[in-house]
């Protein structure tokens, strides 16, 4: 159990704390409620990031943090999406939580017969910007909550200021892109995943054929006997 690890298993220690948050028997009521679950998240998410870089400036790449990465990334984006269905339905709609944990499975499951095959999918850049907009899209739907903006200057307490952040448009702009590239990231990797399964099939049929090709040539020339 090294400290990326650790890092790792700490933020599926903050999944139990993150639902009771934002589940009606939460200890915290009011605003303080979405600002709690918020920070939660946000640091939830970025030891995902912090976690994978100490593992690989360190060199503490493990076949039980390989596991668990990504098994914490998934059941972190899970919760939060499952939770917000009934904590702000006006924004996460059921069939978007359904949606996003059935994208996670696809990908799961492709990554799963990659590996059997003998190669591996690596994460594209649409996986990636996927990545920050359900972090972003879960973030804002939780403050949506408690806001429809913030004012930013003398005077916020009014809803007066200088200038004011959109909450709620960020956050139905965010749920639904983050909804469209999912689904582009997951037909990206159904791609990806199939030719690379193509090409692997070729290998091994081309293995095959040569295999079967010196066994006819050993064959045609056989065993020589006579006398001398």
């Amino acid at each position: 159990m090294n400290l990326p690890n650790s890092i790792t298993m700490s933020r599926i220690a903050c999944l139990p704390l993150l639902i009771w948050l934002l589940s009606a028997s939460s200890p915290i009521t009011g605003h303080a409620q979405e600002v709690a679950a918020s920070l939660l998240f946000i640091l939830a998410a970025i030891t995902d990031g912090l976690d994978g870089y100490l593992a690989r400036k360190r060199g503490q790449i493990t076949t039980i943090g390989m596991l668990l990465d990504p098994l914490a990334d998934k059941m972190l984006v899970t919760a939060g999406y499952v939770c917000l269905v009934s904590f702000n339905p006006h924004i996460v709609k059921p069939w978007i939580a359904v949606l996003v944990i059935g994208r996670e499975f696809l990908v799961s499951g492709l990554r799963s017969i990659a590996a059997n095959e003998g190669f591996t999918i690596d994460a594209s850049e649409v996986g990636k910007l996927k990545t920050v907009l359900q972090i972003v899209s879960v973030v804002a739907a939780i403050l949506d909550r408690g806001w429809n903006a913030w004012w930013v200057g003398p005077g916020w307490r009014n809803d007066t200021g200088w200038f004011f952040v959109p909450v709620h448009v960020i956050a139905v702009t965010a749920i639904y892109w983050m909804t469209f590239v999912s689904i582009l990231s997951a037909v990206d990797y159904f791609v990806a995943f199939w030719s690379k399964l193509d090409h692997a099939s070729q290998v091994s049929r081309k293995k095959r054929s040569r295999l079967m090709s010196r066994k006819k040539t050993v064959a045609a020339v056989g065993p020589t006997t006579g006398n001398a």
